[in-house]
Formats: C-alpha cells, structure tokens, sequence
C-alpha cells in the first residue's frame, strides 16, 4: 500500500512519504536503502549527503532535498524498490545461528567417516564454522542440537561437557547477534563470522576452542615424525613410531583419532587391553612411550595445544626389570679356541663377536657400518649411529689379527667388512637381514662353544659391560666407554650384576 504525502509513517516501514502522482519521498539516512539504490546509479561515488545536482540514473532523476532522495518515476518502479528493499533488510534481519550436523558429502572425513558439528551462520548466505567434534548421523540429535550419549561412535566422548560447550557457543552468538541488532545489514556474513569467532575467543580455556585449534590426527602427524626420522637416516626409530602407531590404531578399530582424543581414560583402556591380551607390561611401556613422545612433539612445535597435557595425569606403567644377556669373560674367550673354515660364514661370525667385544661391546649395527678410514694408526675412530656419539678404541694385538684378514688388499673409503651396511634408510631391510643371520650363526657358535645361556649380538654388549663392573671399573667410565647418553642406561645394563654382588655381601655377613 502506497501512503499519501503525508507526514506519516508507514507502519513497519522505513521513513517514506509517498503519493500516487509523485514525486516520491525516501529518507536517505537509511544505510540499507542507499545500498539497494546505489547499484541503479551510474555515479561511481553515490554520496547522499553530499549530492547537490541532479543526475539521470537508470530510474529516474534524483535530486538531494533536506534529506531526501527525490524520485521522478511511475508507481511500480517505486513499489519494485520497496520490494528490493523489504526482500533484504528481511533475509538481514532474520540473520540467525544454528548447531548442526554437516553431513555433505564433502564434509565427510576420509579418515573415520564422521561428520562436523558446526556453527551454521546465515546472513543472505551461509557459512560454517566447524566446531572441532565428530559424529555420525545416528549420534546428533537434530532436534535438541546435541550429540547422542548413548550411541557407540560417541562413546569415548564426554557428551555432557561437550553439549554444555555447544550450547554456550550457540547462545553466545545469539547474544551476538542481538547487541549488533540492525546494524548487522552493514556487515558481510564473512565478518559476521569474524564477530562470533571473537566473541567465542573471550574464553581463552573453551573445549571447542581447542579442538577447533587442534584439527590434527594422531597419523597425519605421527607421519610427519616417521618420515623425518627417516630423513635422518633413523630407520630403527622410524620403525619404533610406525609399530607403536599401528598397534594403537589397531586398537581404536582401525580409525585414525585426533591428538585431543588421547585422554587418560583412553590409555587406561589401552593398558588394560593389552595386559588382557597377555602382552608384557614392557611391551606397552614401549607403545605408549612412542605415543607420548610423538604427542609431545606436536606441543613443542606448536602443532597442538592441549588444554593439559595428558601425560602429565597418565602414568606410562613401570617397565619390568628382564633377565640380563650377559655371559662370563670364560665363555666369551672360548670363542677362540673354535676352528672354522677361513672366511666361511661361521669363520665371519665368530670373528664379528671377538671384534664386537674388544671394541667395548660394540654394536652390530655399527661394526658392519665400519670402513678402512676409520682406522687411523692403532686405534679405531667411529660414531655411534643410535646416539651420534664418537667413540674411539686402541686397537691391541688381539684386535689387529682378528682385523688384518679383513684390512688386506683394501683401499681407503672400501668397507671394512663383506656385511657392509651404509647407514641409509634404504638399506635398513638388508641390515635387518644381516643381523638375524649374524644371531643365527651365534647360537651355533654358542653350541659349539658351550656357552649354555643365550647368545646374540646384544648379549656381547651386556656381557663387556657386565665384566668391566666386575673389574671394579666405574659406572661412569663403562657408560662413556659404550656411548651412553645417560649412566641411568648403564645402570639398568649392570642392575643384574649389583644384586649378585650385595647377595655375595650378605652371604659373609650372615655366615
């Protein structure tokens, strides 16, 4: 309805004063209705306030007067303004929030299958904010806007704090919306969504707010650690994450997990899994220690900000102390009396042990690792390849005949010995390889000799150590002698040897 030029109000509507035969009469201190005109101007620069001239827009002349914008124009062109008008300031006015399930097709995470709860923002269009929660179909009441408790996929969620959490956020930005009142028609949906991220941020501890932060995957980031250890030519700590990693995905039914979905309740129920499963309490240590160190990496690199970290409230279960490798010096040295045929694989496997335990219990990956420039005069100069530490032996008699058969007819920079192994990533398999023959050979080698205890690699390692304490040579010097980042590492190596020893104690003082 057209209201007569009066000075009335049309009831529901901006300031206008209207009659059928015009001219026409519109407030122009209406921002919404300059906005709706302006496009219909050829003026690059519309300004009512400052228009003094008339100018011929595509519907008629206007003229700035006292205020108005005055338009020469048939009914209809009026009434269509009007209409423009009323169709915006409504979809601006019914600007609204909703908690929803984005179930698009796109919104479906190729991970675990789950669908966002998000924060649906209309203003003219749509946006959404994902609110860092994931659930099925089945587990988001569409009514009540919340997630189901008792559905399975929300299980290891806290519904109740996370409903609490949504419905703060949800009315939150409904009382944004009602200090903006109007004024929301001067702003974008994009900055309308700008306002309600802020306000969200006057809670710096929100639970959504750190989920929202904290969009990262136990695997997504767990690769990124694999792939750098790789990088740096650690195959064998690449290996411990990988295996780690798979066991705690086998464990949530094949699904990845957000970092923020580890809880101490979460490992708790892994603990108690594997010990169900008759797994030692070592072997889980073992698991959950990758899995703390990769969670800690993420915080140090500022990838993922928990609230509290949860290894702070979780305890990693003791590890339990397992029966040393060592072996007597006697054992060790009957090693030489064994004959085998000359550079047959038992020949080679025996000298290996021999050289491993006159280097002060080197490793096997470090020995088949050697080459000729490591030799330098009479003393052997090589790096640990676990921690990186240099380490330095004399090379004695026994040592340089056992080295001479291997040294013969080499040039600087060949391998040191036929079970070369450079050190790369791309070779790990082929050391794996090389060391379960070596550990084959030694447990015929063992049977030969006599040697009843078991014996591989590591046990000649244990044993050097085992035997310099016996010797009455320091913790502190054998550490530094194996490369030890920590005396607590030698310590654990000669735990077995100090019970022997304050038992042998007892036995005079009590007898």
């Amino acid at each position: 309805m057209l209201y007569p030029r009066q000075n009335k109000k049309a009831p529901g509507f901006p300031e206008a004063l209207c009659s059928l035969g015009g001219p026409y009469w519109i407030r122009t201190s209406d921002p919404l209705l300059v906005r709706i005109l302006e496009p219909y101007s050829e003026l690059h620069k519309f300004q009512y306030k400052h228009l003094k001239n008339s100018y011929l827009c595509r519907f008629g002349y206007v003229l700035h007067c006292s205020g108005f914008i005055w338009i020469q124009q048939k009914p209809r062109v009026f009434l269509y303004f009007f209409f423009c008008y009323f169709r915006q300031e409504s979809k601006i006015s019914m600007a609204k929030v909703t908690l929803i399930l984005d179930t698009r097709k796109c919104s479906r995470s190729s991970v675990t299958g789950l669908f966002p709860v998000s924060l649906s923002v209309h203003h003219g269009k749509n946006r959404l904010i994902r609110l860092g929660i994931h659930t099925s179909k089945p587990g988001w009441d569409r009514d009540k806007q919340e997630l189901k408790r008792y559905i399975a996929v929300n299980k290891h969620l806290d519904c109740d704090s996370i409903n609490t959490e949504l419905d703060r956020k949800y009315f939150a930005a409904k009382e944004l919306l009602r200090e903006i009142g109007k004024s929301v028609a001067l702003i974008s949906v994009d900055r309308l969504v700008e306002h309600i991220k802020q306000k969200w941020d006057e809670n710096p501890k929100s639970e959504i707010r750190n989920r929202v932060e904290n969009e990262i995957s136990l695997i997504q980031w767990s690769k990124i650690i694999i792939d750098r250890a790789y990088e740096a030519n650690n195959p064998n700590t690449a290996l411990w994450y990988q295996n780690c990693i798979d066991s705690v995905i086998k464990y949530n039914k094949g699904q990845d997990m957000m970092l923020y979905e580890i809880t101490v309740t979460f490992l708790k129920n892994f603990e108690a899994y594997h010990k169900g499963k008759g797994n030692s309490v070592n072997t889980i240590a073992i698991r959950l220690r990758a899995v703390r160190s990769i969670y800690n990496k993420a915080i140090e690199e500022e990838k993922f900000k928990p609230l509290q970290n949860v290894f702070k409230k979780y305890r990693i279960p003791a590890t339990v102390r397992t029966k040393k490798r060592a072996i007597a010096k006697e054992d060790l040295l009957k090693l030489l009396d064994l004959q085998y045929e000359p550079f047959s694989s038992l020949w080679n496997a025996r000298n290996y042990a021999l050289i491993m335990f006159y280097c002060k219990g080197m490793n096997f990956i470090d020995l088949v690792q050697l080459k000729m420039e490591h030799i330098h005069g009479d003393r052997l100069h090589y790096g640990r390849s676990k921690t990186g530490a240099p380490l330095s032996v004399k090379i004695h008699p026994k040592l340089r005949t056992l080295l001479y058969f291997y040294r013969t007819g080499k040039k600087k920079g060949d391998p040191l010995f036929p079970t070369h192994y450079d050190g790369s990533t791309k070779h790990f398999e082929k050391y794996k390889t090389q060391r379960r023959r070596m550990n084959e050979r030694l447990k015929i080698i063992a049977g030969d000799a006599g040697i009843q205890a078991p014996f591989t690699t590591y046990t000649i390692r244990h044993s050097w150590a085992s035997i310099a304490k016996y010797m009455g040579i320091s913790t502190v010097l054998i550490s530094e002698s194996m490369g030890h980042t920590s005396i607590r590492t030698t310590e654990i190596y000669l735990k077995d040897f100090e019970d022997k020893v304050l038992d042998g104690v007892n036995e005079m003082v009590t007898t």
